[in-house]
C-alpha cells in the first residue's frame, strides 16, 4: 500500500475504534499493511480492488486462550 493509504486507514481506525491503533506497511507485501493497538499485532489490512471499486478487509484472530 502507499504511504497515503496507509495514513488515511491509520486514521479511520483511530476515529472509530481506538487512538492508540497504528497501521504499518508490510515489507514485501504490496496489497496489505499490519494494525497494531500501540505495540501489540492485532491483524492485518487488505486492499481489495474489482470491478473498478477499492475496498479494504481487516482480518483479525482471536485465540481461545485470549477469550
Amino acid at each position: 500500500m502507499k504511504p497515503e493509504e496507509i495514513r488515511k486507514l491509520e486514521a479511520y481506525f483511530k476515529r472509530t475504534l481506538n487512538q492508540s491503533m497504528i497501521v504499518k506497511a508490510r515489507p514485501r507485501k504490496d496489497e496489505s499493511a499490519e494494525v497494531y493497538l500501540g505495540d501489540e499485532f492485532l491483524g492485518v489490512v487488505f486492499r481489495d480492488e474489482e470491478d473498478g471499486e477499492l475496498s479494504y478487509n481487516f482480518s483479525m484472530a482471536i485465540l481461545d486462550v485470549d477469550i
